[in-house]
């Protein structure tokens, strides 16, 4: 009901003032009419005098990234690194296992199991989001660092009892350079309408393709289509057996792509026209 009634609120926001902005909607949010870009588009639709188009491989895996880009580096299993052309930078899932080569600004992390968290992260870390509730209540980040904003959609996972614990996931969503990330985390069901309104607009998901762990593949799938993002990269998924179940159910809809770097820029203008399977190389 309360994320019916915010879905509500979002549209009625948007509605009402066109162009409204404030510190609590990041530019993600595809309710809120200050989005440039229309959220369904027929697929003849090109915009008017494109600029040529970049490559998605990354050419410079080291630096801060071009204007208008992020890079987002795949660690392993489901860490990421994500950079911000204003130099910003923030590490998915954050563990004591695998962990970039650098500091990062921010670090999220999820507690479904020890490659998803860390109770000892590197202090020079400015700001740890865990996504699990604390004192009883859900986590909730919004947080603005130089270009960058982090905000988390919380969602339930299955307790090694076999019960639900409400609210022990969290999809963060990140949001620099036009461009809006969403890491599914430990996902475990379905998303509702709720989810969605709270999310918005998604050009990048991040998504575990186990099929076990985390939401059976089928489900999985129909996740991504709900999102209906550019773009997506799979992570999660302990072996090319796996990886491969996974592609399988995507191919009439998706084109797959092998990337030969584990990194990636990724820009408005670069998302691809047709909605796209990139594999980065790295530890499942």
């Amino acid at each position: 009901m309360r994320r019916t009634i915010r879905a509500l609120l979002i549209a009625i926001l948007a509605w009402l003032g066109g162009g409204w902005s404030g510190p609590a909607l990041a530019a993600c949010l595809g309710a809120v009419a200050q989005n440039a870009m229309p959220r369904l588009l027929p697929v003849a639709y090109r915009p008017q005098q494109p600029p040529a188009p970049l490559p998605m491989q990354a050419q410079a895996l080291r630096g801060t990234p071009p204007a208008g880009q992020l890079r987002i580096s795949f660690v392993g299993h489901a860490t990421f690194l994500i950079e911000t052309p204003g130099g910003a930078s923030a590490a998915t899932d954050y563990n004591d296992y695998l962990r970039p080569d650098m500091v990062p600004d921010i670090a999220t992390m999820n507690h479904a199991h020890t490659t998803h968290f860390t109770d000892r992260p590197d202090p020079g870390i400015r700001h740890v989001l865990r996504g699990w509730p604390f004192e009883g209540k859900p986590a909730r980040h919004n947080l603005g660092f130089k270009d960058l904003r982090v905000r988390n959609v919380p969602t339930n996972i299955r307790n090694w009892g076999g019960g639900t614990e409400y609210d022990g996931n969290s999809i963060f969503i990140f949001d620099a350079a036009e461009i809006c990330v969403a890491h599914l985390g430990h996902l475990h069901h379905r998303l509702e309408p709720g989810h969605l309104a709270d999310m918005g607009r998604i050009d990048v998901v991040l998504v575990p393709v186990d099929g076990g762990y985390t939401l059976n593949q089928i489900e999985m799938v129909e996740v991504i289509r709900q999102l209906k993002a550019p773009l997506v990269i799979p992570m999660h998924y302990f072996g090319e057996h796996t990886l491969e179940r996974f592609l399988s159910l995507l191919r009439d809809s998706h084109a797959v792509v092998l990337s030969d770097t584990s990194s990636l820029l990724v820009g408005r203008q670069t998302l691809p026209a047709k909605p796209t399977v990139m594999i980065l190389p790295g530890p499942h």
